[in-house]
């Protein structure tokens, strides 16, 4: 029987390298590669297609959240379980719309990671147990039709909104987007106008508010 190929992405090397030791006691499961930031996992997922993706949720550069997304729109048959420390219903519904097809929490068990990637290669959806399924679908039915606002936003100004968030300047936004920095300049002025916010400050903020940068601590 073929393993499981398996891709890990999360910033923080100590931790990656605890789940890859996890990973490696599973049977059938094998970890083809590892990334410490959301661009380098969507590069890495390109040159091996996994069969299965571990996303942090709170990756650098690209968060979680996006990177599944991308994932569903670029490369269909890899599976996105998003790994974080948050169950609140708000950040589970975001990645379950973001394409992912698991959520599981950073305390759970080790029986818990085998059972999320096993789950998600026979092609089934996997929550982490103590993920109440009935509140994600309360969460979701009680959901604003018209999205919120970062439903509105483009995926680019996410993008910028995220780089901004974690201090990058425009300039090195610029290169990391491979755009110009009148480009995110404009990205900038549009987020600060769809958003109705009028400082940097409070697009930082506002980002890790909704989860789209990273908490700290």
């Amino acid at each position: 029987m073929k393993p499981i190929r398996v891709l890990l992405a999360d910033e923080h090397t100590l931790e990656r390298s605890g789940i890859r030791a996890l990973l490696e006691k599973v049977p059938e499961v094998e970890t083809v590669a590892e990334a410490g930031d959301g661009r380098e996992a969507l590069r890495l997922i390109k040159l091996h297609q996994p069969d299965v993706a571990l996303i942090d949720i709170a990756l650098p550069k690209l968060n979680g959240v996006e990177v599944a997304a991308r994932v569903g729109k670029d490369f269909p048959g890899v599976r996105v379980v998003i790994l974080s420390m948050y169950a609140s219903e708000g950040y589970v519904w975001q990645a379950l719309r973001s394409n992912a097809v698991g959520y599981l929490l950073k305390s759970a068990e080790a029986a818990d990671l085998e059972q999320a990637i096993k789950t998600v290669a026979r092609g089934e959806t996997y929550l982490s147990p103590s993920i109440s399924r009935q509140m994600i679908q309360d969460y979701a039915r009680h959901a604003d039709n018209n999205g919120t606002q970062l439903d509105r936003l483009t995926p680019r100004q996410r993008e910028v909104l995220q780089l901004i968030a974690e201090g990058y300047t425009t300039k090195a936004i610029a290169q990391i987007l491979k755009i110009s920095v009148k480009t995110v300049e404009t990205h900038r002025a549009q987020l600060m106008d769809r958003l109705g916010i009028h400082d940097v400050a409070g697009l930082v903020r506002y980002a890790i508010q909704i989860g789209l940068s990273k908490l700290e601590g």
